[in-house]
């Protein structure tokens, strides 16, 4: 099956779309555009220059990919949106490309990018990451793989959020949310593991055992963070887990969110 672009849909020579594209009406894709095979864009969407698009994606009515960065500091030099392959961006979501701080924005694969989110400079997101409706992120953010994040949630620049985290809606992120625990309350607040996240995904009982030890002394154990680091490293196993929850808190810029009670 051939390229489709529909007659109303403005689309630049400049622009490389592969096999089997297809371009919904009024839609406009402007020079310096990269489409992925098999990627079907609908109608009324802005593909602007500097967006990279992998295979397979599905960008829905309405949605904004590849535009300036809202950043005072930008002075106009050339960057990119980078989208993996198998990525969803529903409605009218807006997804910035980079600035000279990381020259992209980058969303890996197997995304869902729901309604009204938007994804700002500099934003590093990994694969199969669900963002909900009008989760509103600001630059320099970086989300780790299979983080889930709840509707109408707003992201502090700089924030790291860990792997296999989940986060409720309606609440503010302003620390960082380290990796495979649960994250709710205002102020956001650890909740205990991702337990069904984690059991979705066929963790093994012994892995959630030790990550519940693990954050049993980070959070419930009237140890401060440093000292919960070093039990953790002298008690627990070294799995690649129990190590990604040491290097991310020992790399903790903002410092991470605090205790349930």
């Amino acid at each position: 099956m051939s390229t489709t672009i529909d007659s109303r849909a403005i689309v630049s020579p400049k622009a490389r779309l592969d096999d089997n594209v297809s371009v919904g009406p009024f839609t406009i894709i402007e020079e310096n555009v990269i489409i992925g095979a098999g990627t079907t864009i609908g109608s009324n969407a802005l593909i602007a220059s500097g967006t990279r698009l992998g295979k397979e994606c599905r960008i829905h009515h309405g949605a904004v990919l590849g535009t300036l960065p809202q950043d005072l500091k930008f002075r106009g030099e050339e960057t990119t949106l980078e989208i993996g392959d198998h990525t969803t961006v529903r409605e009218y979501a807006t997804l910035n490309r980079g600035t000279n701080d990381r020259w992209k924005t980058t969303i890996g694969n197997h995304c869902f990018i729901m309604a009204y989110a938007h994804i700002a400079h500099d934003c590093s997101i990994g694969n199969h990451v669900i963002l909900a409706n009008s989760v509103n992120m600001a630059g320099h953010v970086v989300i780790e793989d299979y983080v889930v994040v709840g509707g109408l949630v707003p992201i502090h620049q700089f924030v790291h959020i860990g792997r296999h985290a989940m986060i409720g809606g309606g609440f503010r992120v302003s620390k960082d949310v380290p990796p495979y625990v649960l994250a709710g309350q205002e102020p956001l607040r650890f909740q205990g593991l991702n337990m069904v996240g984690l059991r979705r995904r066929n963790f093994p009982k012994e892995v959630i055992d030790n990550l519940e030890k693990a954050y049993h002394y980070i959070y419930h154990n009237n140890l401060n963070v440093t000292q919960a680091i070093e039990k953790i490293k002298a008690e627990l196993s070294s799995s690649e887990e129990i190590k990604h929850v040491v290097e991310f808190i020992e790399k903790s810029k903002r410092g991470i969110i605090s205790s349930g009670r």
